[in-house]
């Protein structure tokens, strides 16, 4: 009772409801299970730099509270690095030897004893082993390996949306929406098997489908009801306040 008693305060319209139904479930397809899925080990964050400004930010990245925790991520970061770079200059080798060019470089930044060994052991490697083999390695840290998405609210001019790029060589995904175009902020459910999920949404005048705020996590509904209320209390003013203190954080 508890939960469709909160639907009936943050719902909207029928018709609203409709274009919601038909996001999920004509629009997307089978991509369902994407907005559908368990919770992670996620961390809510919400920062309010100026009484008309609020971000609020859900992510799954690591939170770095202790030092062996701080220790073992800049650790991971910097193993990534080398490794990246070892790839980018085995390729660069194999192209110089193959071209019979010098890799005099090599044998200045790191020695002479490391340029020898990595011509000899490039050399011994074809192309197609070693291409396919260093473009999974590049891949591979070049990978997030965690999903970040926020709400910024910025009070009478609209909100914007942010979903992080799965890796570092991508951009992430933006969208500004003016206040003058939201015609509506409200919480739904939706369901995969037994399980009721929540997620919020943004209805935009003059569009078929709304918005899905934190589309890939789906944080959990007592998170999506402090974003709804601080969402709307900075936009319009009046009603519950969005938290006040910075950095408030929530694991």
């Amino acid at each position: 009772m508890e939960a469709w008693a909160t639907l009936a305060v943050v719902s909207p319209s029928f018709d609203a409801w409709r274009r919601t139904k038909s996001t999920f479930m004509n629009v997307h397809g089978n991509s369902e299970s994407r907005y559908l899925t368990p919770h992670a080990m996620e961390t809510f964050t919400v920062l309010q730099p100026t009484s008309s400004t609020v971000s609020f930010t859900v992510s799954t990245r690591p939170a770095l509270r202790t030092i062996p925790t701080r220790l073992s991520y800049y650790v991971s970061i910097i193993i990534k690095i080398l490794l990246g770079a070892l790839a980018l200059v085995a390729l660069w080798t194999k192209w110089r030897t193959s071209s019979a060019k010098p890799t005099a470089i090599i044998g200045w930044m790191l020695g002479d004893a490391l340029e020898v060994w990595l011509v000899n052991t490039v050399n011994r490697v074809q192309w197609m082993y070693l291409a396919p083999l260093a473009g999974a390695v590049i891949y591979s840290v070049s990978r997030r390996g965690y999903t970040e998405e926020s709400l910024l609210v910025l009070s009478s001019l609209g909100l914007q949306t942010r979903t992080s790029a799965p890796s570092y060589l991508s951009t992430s995904t933006t969208r500004f929406i003016p206040s003058t175009s939201i015609q509506d902020i409200f919480i739904h459910e939706a369901f995969k098997g037994f399980e009721v999920r929540f997620y919020l949404a943004i209805v935009v005048k003059g569009e078929e489908d709304v918005v899905v705020v934190f589309p890939k996590l789906l944080p959990k509904r007592e998170v999506l009801e402090e974003v709804w209320r601080g969402a709307r209390a900075c936009l319009y003013g009046g009603g519950d306040a969005p938290a006040k203190e910075k950095g408030k954080e929530k694991a």
